[in-house]
């Protein structure tokens, strides 16, 4: 039996002339990631990805667990093909979706086609494979309104196709189709948030984390090296480029106030993600900022912290709360890592009370005392990279 996948497009469906530069990407992404569980097939018609096997050696199982997580697919399911007959149908829905059949106690035919050669209507199909249906599995009863199962019959160009109900997919735009980004990634819970959200718009995106060695210690260093190994299944493969920042904040603790510590120092890590993005060709900053959340989250403290730099920040949470985050990071995976308790450089040096309604000018009088660019150089300079993939 022909058994398949097929994977339903989101919001690419919308997209006009340029719809196949991102059906393209799609089906890139698709190979990359089966490319490292078998040898697949990968074909686009109708708005509809197939994915199928080009050898026994291909497991279908895991690639379907991987399409999942693939994002630009909105829905997907297992199905097996047929000629387009009435007949061959009815008994390849018989066959293939036995299993459900038999553990179902209700169910329905919803039939769809998009060759309207096919001499039955789509009304018409469903009543002549349900009735089939009803006469193989007696137990398994008729409910057009509330059913416990849908079997789904598609009758398209090359064949038709019979599955039960589509699982959801992971929706949005495939990553490399919106542009490329870097992402702020420490240790926390939103940070990794931030990073998937902005992915799912279809961003490739280069993590940035800095590292206050040994204010902080290696074990956090790996901490976040594990929270974008867990983001790979997402985002696929990415550079982390891991900065060092010690001198930075000794400098900022010996030479500036310390209620501006925070400020001074979310603005020198705007300014090397600045410059790690131009190099890289990226055209934004992704941060996990929360409206309100911490003292540095304020209005007035983003203005001045996001003054250094002149390509756009990007705040996917801004406006969450944190329940919803930590519902999404549970959802990815990435929570529990999240939460073990290794400390960040945002920790270090943190002060007592904060400045929270911050005037540029006096921002910028106070940091005045530090060779900025020197400093910002030598942490560049650095910077170790770490790449992680599936």
């Amino acid at each position: 039996m022909n058994d398949i996948i097929l994977l339903k497009l989101g919001e690419i469906v919308l997209k006009g002339l340029n719809r196949k530069t991102f059906e393209r990407k799609l089906l890139s992404n698709i190979a990359y990631r089966l490319g490292k569980i078998g040898s697949f097939r990968v074909s686009c018609m109708q708005s509809t990805v197939y994915v199928e096997a080009k050898d026994e050696s291909a497991d279908m199982d895991a690639a379907f667990e991987a399409c999942k997580h693939i994002f630009g697919i909105i829905a997907l399911t297992r199905a097996a093909a047929c000629e387009k007959d009435k007949d061959a149908i009815a008994k390849l829905a018989i066959e293939y979706l036995k299993d459900e059949m038999l553990s179902a106690k209700s169910f329905k035919v919803e039939s769809r086609r998009s060759d309207k050669t096919f001499p039955m209507t789509s009304i018409e199909l469903s009543q002549y494979v349900g009735g089939e249906l009803q006469e193989a599995y007696p137990e398994c009863t008729v409910d057009v309104h509330d059913p416990e199962l849908t079997v789904c019959v598609e009758v398209r160009d090359i064949a038709a196709y019979v599955h039960g109900t589509p699982v959801p997919g992971a929706g949005g735009m495939p990553v490399g189709s919106n542009g490329v980004a870097v992402t702020l990634l420490s240790g926390g819970i939103d940070s990794p948030v931030s990073t998937y959200m902005i992915a799912r718009r279809g961003v490739r995106l280069i993590p940035v984390h800095f590292f206050s060695f040994p204010y902080t210690s290696e074990q956090a260093k790996e901490k976040v090296i594990e929270l974008a190994q867990i983001l790979t299944e997402y985002c696929g493969r990415m550079t982390i480029e891991i900065v060092p920042f010690t001198h930075i904040q000794e400098e900022i603790r010996d030479k500036c106030p310390e209620e501006y510590f925070t400020l001074i120092m979310r603005r020198f890590m705007m300014r090397i993600a600045e410059k790690i993005a131009l190099y890289n060709g990226a055209r934004g900053i992704v941060t996990g900022e929360n409206l309100g959340q911490v003292a540095s989250q304020t209005m007035e403290a983003m203005a001045v912290t996001q003054a250094v730099t002149s390509i756009p920040v990007i705040q996917p949470l801004v406006g969450f709360d944190k329940e919803e985050i930590v519902r999404t990071a549970r959802k990815i995976g990435t929570f529990e890592t999240s939460i073990l308790p290794y400390e960040d450089c945002c920790t270090v040096f943190t002060p007592r009370h904060p400045c929270t309604k911050p005037k540029l000018e006096n921002v910028e009088q106070v940091e005045s005392v530090l060779d900025v660019d020197s400093l910002v150089e030598e942490a560049i300079k650095g910077t170790e990279r770490v790449t992680v993939e599936l």
